[in-house]
């Protein structure tokens, strides 16, 4: 399985990019989320990958966050969700976003989704239901959070913590925090709490 690729950016065309890995070169579908995110041409970017193997295609999907590649993968398990939905789904809303939308079963907000009915969004909102979180704010109050916050508190989940002690960490840092100062800033204030 191809996990992560490292390379130059060749091409750019939406959804799909071409990426240059010592020689071999990548054909990558990206959702826009990640797409308008990405360098200039010619420059290195490194990718968190999916592939999908059917019987008549080999499919390799690129995300500049895990985060990105952990929803989707989410979003595949779904009955009647698809690959092209999936990126659909992560094109039409931030991680965050989506994770309101979900607790707050936003059904219409999924709808506006191209490809995503009221039937569909219905499936979404059950089959996500306490999968995602929203950091920083309660999740009823539909506030939207810095996408550097969600990266700060998944960091922190990933490294053995429960949200609880993530989410008191991640309250007690500046808004303006980046992610990595962010991490570094949360972990002491838990070592000392």
């Amino acid at each position: 399985m191809i996990g992560r690729l490292s390379g130059i950016l060749l091409e750019k065309n939406p959804p799909q990019i071409l990426l240059d890995v010592q020689g071999v070169a990548y054909e990558l579908d990206v959702p826009m989320s990640t797409f308008y995110n990405l360098p200039v041409l010619h420059e290195k970017v490194v990718l968190h990958t999916q592939l999908i193997v059917r019987e008549d295609a080999h499919l390799l999907y690129g995300f500049l966050s895990n985060d990105e590649r952990v929803a989707f993968r989410l979003l595949l398990k779904i009955s009647g969700v698809g690959p092209k939905l999936a990126l659909s789904v992560l094109s039409g809303l931030s991680l965050n976003d989506l994770a309101i939308a979900v607790a707050n079963k936003e059904a219409g907000r999924l709808t506006k989704i191209p490809g995503v009915g009221k039937k569909t969004a219905e499936r979404l909102l059950l089959e996500l239901q306490g999968k995602f979180i929203v950091t920083g704010t309660s999740a009823a109050q539909g506030a939207a959070t810095t996408s550097s916050g969600n990266d700060i508190m998944n960091a922190l989940l990933g490294l053995g913590y429960n949200e609880k002690e993530a989410g008191w960490a991640a309250r007690q840092l500046a808004e303006d925090a980046n992610v990595s100062d962010g991490i570094r800033q949360a972990l002491k204030l838990l070592s000392k709490a």
